[in-house]
């Protein structure tokens, strides 16, 4: 079994900084893919931004330029900064870990509020 840890969300004002952090642990022999979707209410669980095993990482087209996935120096671990947030970016950010292109496995969520 695999279990993801995540933390780092909160309340911010728009135009500030948060980072998320998951971390996953168990039964583990590779990882594919580790990364961060987030659903905002009344919508659908969307990719944010993932990373391959290999570095070679990902972005939704809202995030580019504000955001930055990267694998931390603790095995099976990553991150998301997330610079200029604006209110739409509120939402639950879950971290997904891919152990092969179809295994998945998802964390529990946590909320990240944008606003004044």
């Amino acid at each position: 079994q695999v279990r993801l840890v995540e933390s780092g969300g909160g309340l911010v004002q728009p135009g500030g900084s948060l980072r998320l952090s998951c971390a996953a642990s168990g039964s583990i022999v590779s990882i594919y893919s580790m990364g961060w979707y987030r659903q905002a209410p009344g919508k659908q669980r969307e990719l944010v931004a993932t990373i391959t095993g290999s570095g070679s990482s990902n972005y939704a087209d809202s995030v580019k330029g504000r955001f930055t996935i990267s694998k931390g120096t603790v095995k099976n671990t990553v991150y998301l900064q997330m610079n200029s947030l604006k209110p739409e970016d509120t939402a639950v950010y879950y971290c997904n870990v891919r152990t092969t292109p179809t295994f998945t496995y998802w964390g529990q969520g946590t909320q990240v509020t944008v606003s004044s």
